[in-house]
């Protein structure tokens, strides 16, 4: 019988899993088997007796290595780590593959097939699969709600006996599916929202949320780098000059400010400069989203909150943790879509072709070896 397993998530910090109770019985339904390292989902809220009564076997670390066909994961798991593994087994799940290439390499040492599901292309087959969306919704929701325990003053516009209070000004750069999130949640709370991103045809998802659009005019000449997948490019230099003046004055205005903007295997863009936090009230609040991929505001510092010019800028690390049982029930769930698109019923084995699309678009290694196309040539540099 096939039998997937997970481990102690090692990453500090993190508390996720990559398999809940809930998902147990999924797989079961299916034929596989689970088996689950003693205290697996204890940081996400879920004992050993709670797998356990779905059907899952408490293990060691050893037995849920060495038995393992696939193992499903958050983090990357490091090397030394995965001590007693079997050549062929598969890795799946959030392998940041950027943030180390070296990592690939003794992946390939171990035999493992590694594959990384945040590198799934934004499609309406792997939309189920893909771990970058369920947990960046999370994130823009938490990045809200870091955000209002920050600020000097409540969101919604009050009326009282002594006098009116206004609304707050939210202002999200970057919509994707964090920023969409983010412009909701701050609309929910009562704040008057604003919006942009380098996608023009983001507009009407700003607006249909009840949000402000807030882009510079495209004019003749301007390139906007789009990027595989369904991700935003880069502006070119010319939009992001005007772009930044439009932001500059906006922002000034503004009493919260959300990032996210990132794009794939590159640092992420600088939003914001010192200079236009200068231009923001004292008390106001700046969530970088981005922190870790290199910031989108300058002076942001990753995991930690810091004030500059009276503006309070926190540099946002792991926001779908902090909300562990649900991001790892998406997580979970999402790894067992993909697993599920591939299970042979009548076989009762993992048919993973090497030529289907999305296989292709997420495997780093296989049979010792780094064969991911983009990260074979990092390797070789």
């Amino acid at each position: 019988m096939v039998q997937i397993s997970v481990l102690v998530n090692l990453e500090a910090g993190d508390h996720r899993v990559a398999l809940t109770p809930s998902a147990v019985t999924r797989y079961a339904k299916l034929g596989l088997s689970t088996l689950v390292e003693s205290g697996a989902g204890l940081a996400a809220g879920f004992s050993d007796e709670a797998y356990a009564a779905q059907g899952a076997a408490i293990v060691s670390r050893q037995e849920a290595l060495t038995q393992a066909d696939a193992l499903v994961t958050v983090r990357p798991p490091a090397a030394a780590d995965l001590a007693g593994v079997r050549p062929g087994t598969k890795l799946i799940g959030g392998l940041a593959p950027y943030a180390d290439p070296a990592r690939m390499a003794d992946y390939a040492s171990l035999g493992v097939e590694a594959m990384a599901l945040e590198l799934l292309p934004r499609t309406t087959r792997a939309q189920a699969m893909d771990i970058l969306s369920s947990q960046a919704n999370l994130a823009g929701y938490h990045a809200v709600a870091r955000a209002t325990t920050e600020l000097n003053r409540c969101l919604p516009m009050m009326t009282t006996a002594a006098g009116s209070i206004v609304a707050a000004k939210a202002f999200v750069m970057g919509v994707g599916v964090a920023g969409l999130q983010a412009i909701a949640t701050a609309r929910r709370l009562g704040a008057v929202v604003s919006a942009t991103d380098v996608r023009p045809e983001t507009r009407e998802q700003i607006m249909s949320l009840g949000a402000k659009p807030v882009f510079e005019d495209i004019r003749d000449g301007d390139q906007l780098t789009a990027a595989a997948g369904g991700y935003a490019g880069e502006m070119s230099e010319a939009y992001r000059q005007r772009q930044a003046a439009l932001v500059s004055g906006h922002i000034a205005m503004q009493d919260i400010v959300v990032t996210t903007a990132l794009i794939p295997g590159r640092p992420a863009p600088r939003l914001i400069s010192d200079a236009q936090i200068a231009t923001m009230k004292p008390g106001s609040v700046i969530v970088d989203l981005a922190a870790e991929s290199g910031g989108n505001v300058e002076g942001a510092v990753v995991g930690e909150m810091v004030e500059r010019h009276g503006v309070k800028i926190i540099g946002l690390v792991d926001g779908a943790s902090r909300l562990a049982v649900d991001a790892s029930n998406l997580f979970a769930r999402n790894c067992y879509n993909f697993i599920e698109a591939y299970w042979d019923k009548v076989g009762k084995t993992l048919a993973m072709a090497a030529d289907d699309v999305l296989i292709e678009a997420v495997t780093l290694t296989r049979g010792g070896m780094i064969v991911h196309p983009r990260f074979v040539q990092a390797a070789a540099a």
